[in-house]
């Protein structure tokens, strides 16, 4: 009996598990990765097939089966869109990250979410929802045409000949220039005169770079290294280092040219590459030189594109069309057949870790990916991640040892612009109230009389943080989340920027009626505003924050405009702070380099010191030198100290001991648990039983792992639910799944629908 393991689409925790189908002669082509139609309680469902082999009725019994209660297979709905290797990963990641099996087995489907089985014409049809290959029609004289005379009265044969007279059209075009053209062309079919074809359309996904592709004729020694060592790993000559390569060199070292020229000796051995990249505002310019370097050959997936143009990028990958893939985190799961190279760009962003359910980290599910397919895996960055750089060889992770290369220098070998940092507590102290610095604004009118360009970086958006009210000091919050609400000048408006909850703001305080209400804070524009008072008029300021940048194309649109001005200011968020590549940009400036720094989490100096190192990176890298200019209230800090003198080193020496004797990555593995309801009480109940029962298996299993909690998360209320979270520090080698897996496959379903969810290696703890 040949049967097939599937997996059905069907989000239930007691269904998490593969079941066993008879494959009829008739459906003898299925194979593994195939959507599949099968009944599953009375009723049709798809499921997805993860294996396939032959069994004789007696093994069936043997293993205490039936074979004639096995149900057949009743269609196969596609053809497949993941093979052998994938069906591995998607269980690692199922155990790893303890989610559905079908959760992970989405992130290997056509893009446009869970699809839906319809009967059409006697046979179950897959749908998914918004997406599907467009076919457009086309319209072609045949060789009778020229011989053919249409009647007198028929018009409108004549107008489309006419217009056929070139050769052929879309119909679609044919239809705006002459209107309804259905009936005329079925009649000139049928007299043979026009052959009517249907073409697959590709959708728009992103415009052909307008710059020239331009190799360096002489890669830099460390570039030079750098290509080696990955050309090693592709080719698998690597093993002792499990082919992953730690490119760690400074802002605008050439790492990218490293990148392109790895892609092409995987290309030259039939093997396929994919690109991540952390920011959507960085795929137009990567996107950019992939495409001027290898053309249509390159495919590219984020979540700014349409379903249909995603679904378009990810069937030309499966259809072998493009054997590049650039994106952000789930182009990592694009269909390349032959995989040898995945690059990581920007390792270190908190980006590449999905903050809902599975919540996979792209670097970690990418090593396992290469491991299983056999690929290389390069992990670039200016300021890698102190976790990556434990994994280093001679690092504090003794159970990897990755190949760690240094590209230490531009390849114009100019220096890494110098840094002044400016304390601001000294500014106001000295009487100052603007938030420009003196030596910032100094910095800016020299960028304008030398028609040169800067790059202004604030981590917030909106016009202000916050609205108090100055009589009883009451502040305006978020009904739904614990949090105050942001004021925005352009809308005169307060929104949640967790839940998009949005009000306007209040002629008079809501609590005491005080017509007095003061905004606290800074925000873009707030900081645009003020600028504009500053800067002179033909000053051109180019805005990027979460709100600018909503539109679809809105990334291109402004990073063009910033590029085509004479002169001018990029201002924006933590979006321009890395990968960016302006030659003419000669000042960066950061406006409050505290803001990270207060944050509650054992990362935050870490993010601190990459942000100011990346923006500061983004200055010099033409012809002309670089100047940069940190403004902050506490320059002693050790994060800040670091930026300021290009020394990861300076940071490090006090980082580590912390986060040794604290108990934190990369001296310990974490898992956050999250609990979250609508009412307190019971979220607060199920926490505490489940810290309990987390730590009576640990007893029992003779483990001293540290617990910590029940506590109310930092964000104790978020889009409506109240949240407690318990941490787990486990040893770095940990099986964290093997402790928690067991306890949630015995939990019930509360009668309040409190929900628990599992952060394994959590990027923040909020």
């Amino acid at each position: 009996m040949y049967l097939a393991s599937v997996i059905v689409d069907v989000s239930a925790r007691a269904l998490d598990r593969a079941f066993f189908y008879r494959v009829p002669h008739e459906l003898s082509s299925v194979q593994v990765g195939c959507a599949v139609s099968v009944d599953f309680g009375n009723r049709p469902v798809v499921a997805y097939v993860v294996g396939l082999q032959e069994l004789s009725e007696d093994d069936i019994i043997a293993d205490g089966g039936d074979p004639a209660k096995i149900k057949p297979l009743a269609g196969v709905l596609s053809t497949p869109y993941f093979d052998a290797s994938a069906v591995e990963l998607i269980r690692w990641i199922s155990r790893e990250y303890l989610c559905p099996l079908t959760s992970a087995l989405h992130l290997f489907t056509p893009p446009g979410g869970a699809p839906k089985i319809k009967r059409v014409d006697g046979e179950w049809k897959l749908v998914h929802p918004g997406v599907g290959p467009v076919d457009d029609r086309w319209v072609f004289p045949t060789a009778a045409a020229a011989q053919f005379v249409p009647a007198k009265t028929a018009a409108k044969q004549r107008a489309v000949l006419d217009a056929l007279a070139e050769g052929g059209m879309r119909v679609a075009e044919l239809t705006v220039e002459l209107g309804s053209v259905n009936a005329t062309l079925k009649a000139l079919e049928k007299r043979g005169v026009v052959r009517l074809e249907s073409r697959r359309r590709i959708r728009f996904a992103m415009e052909q770079s307008r710059r020239p592709d331009v190799e360096l004729d002489q890669l830099t020694e460390g570039q030079a290294g750098a290509l080696e060592a990955v050309d090693a790993a592709v080719a698998g000559r690597d093993a002792a280092h499990g082919n992953v390569v730690v490119m760690d060199g400074i802002t605008g070292s050439g790492k990218t040219e490293v990148y392109l020229r790895a892609i092409s000796y995987a290309l030259e051995r039939g093997k396929g590459a994919i690109v991540l990249v952390p920011e959507i505002s960085l795929t137009p310019q990567t996107v950019g030189r992939f495409r001027a370097r290898f053309g249509d050959d390159v495919a590219v997936l984020h979540s700014r594109l349409s379903v249909g143009e995603r679904f378009d990028q990810w069937d030309l990958v499966r259809q072998g069309e493009a054997h590049v893939v650039v994106g952000t985190r789930s182009a990592l799961f694009a269909p390349i057949a032959n995989l040898g190279l995945v690059i990581i760009d920007e390792e270190h962003e908190g980006s590449y870790k999905q903050d809902s359910a599975p919540r996979y980290s792209a670097r970690d599910v990418a090593l396992k990916m290469c491991e299983i397919r056999k690929a290389a895996l390069v992990l670039g960055s200016a300021t890698p991640s102190i976790d990556t750089l434990a994994s280093c060889e001679g690092g504090a992770n003794p159970f990897r040892s990755w190949r760690h290369v240094v590209l230490p220098e531009r390849p114009n070998r100019r220096p890494l612009p110098p840094v002044d940092v400016v304390d601001m507590g000294r500014e106001f102290s000295n009487g100052s109230r603007s938030m420009f610095s003196k030596t910032l604004v100094d910095a800016l009118m020299g960028v304008h009389e030398r028609g040169e360009k800067a790059v202004l970086l604030l981590n917030k958006r909106g016009f202000a943080s916050f609205v108090l009210c100055r009589e009883c000091g009451f502040v305006p919050t978020c009904p739904d989340c614990a949090v105050s609400l942001t004021y925005h000048e352009r809308d005169n408006c307060l929104a949640c920027h967790h839940c998009d909850h949005v009000e306007p703001v209040p002629p008079r305080c809501p609590r005491c009626g005080s017509p007095y209400l003061r905004k606290f804070g800074t925000g873009t524009e707030r900081v645009e505003a003020e600028l504009r008072q500053i800067v002179p008029d033909d000053m051109p300021i180019v805005r990027m924050d979460a709100d600018s940048t909503k539109g679809k194309g809105a990334h291109e649109r402004l990073l063009e405009q910033f590029r085509e001005s004479e002169g001018g200011i990029l201002l924006g968020t933590q979006m321009i702070a890395k990968g960016l590549d302006f030659p003419d940009v000669t000042l960066v400036g950061v406006i409050n380099a505290d803001t990270t720094l207060k944050l509650p989490d054992f990362r935050a100096g870490e993010r601190t010191y990459q942000l100011l190192e990346q923006v500061s990176g983004r200055a010099g890298r033409g012809d002309k030198p670089g100047h940069v200019v940190v403004q902050t209230y506490w320059p002693e800090h050790p994060a800040i100290r670091a930026a300021a003198a290009h020394d990861r080193g300076l940071f490090l020496e006090e980082e580590l001991p912390l986060r040794q004797e604290l108990l934190y990555p990369p001296y310990a593995r974490l898992a956050n648990v999250l609990v979250w309801g609508k009412r307190e009480q019971p979220v607060r109940k199920v926490a505490t039983e489940l810290a309990l029962a987390i730590g009576s298996a640990l007893i029992s299993a003779g483990y001293e792992w540290t617990l910590l909690g029940p506590s109310p998360c930092l964000l104790g209320k978020l889009r409506g639910y109240f949240r407690w979270h318990i941490l787990i520090k486990a040893p770095v080698n940990a099986d964290i799944s093997s402790i928690l897996s067991p306890l949630l496959a015995k939990r019930k379903k509360s009668a309040e629908d409190v929900r628990v969810a599992v952060d394994v290696d959590p990027f923040d703890l909020f």
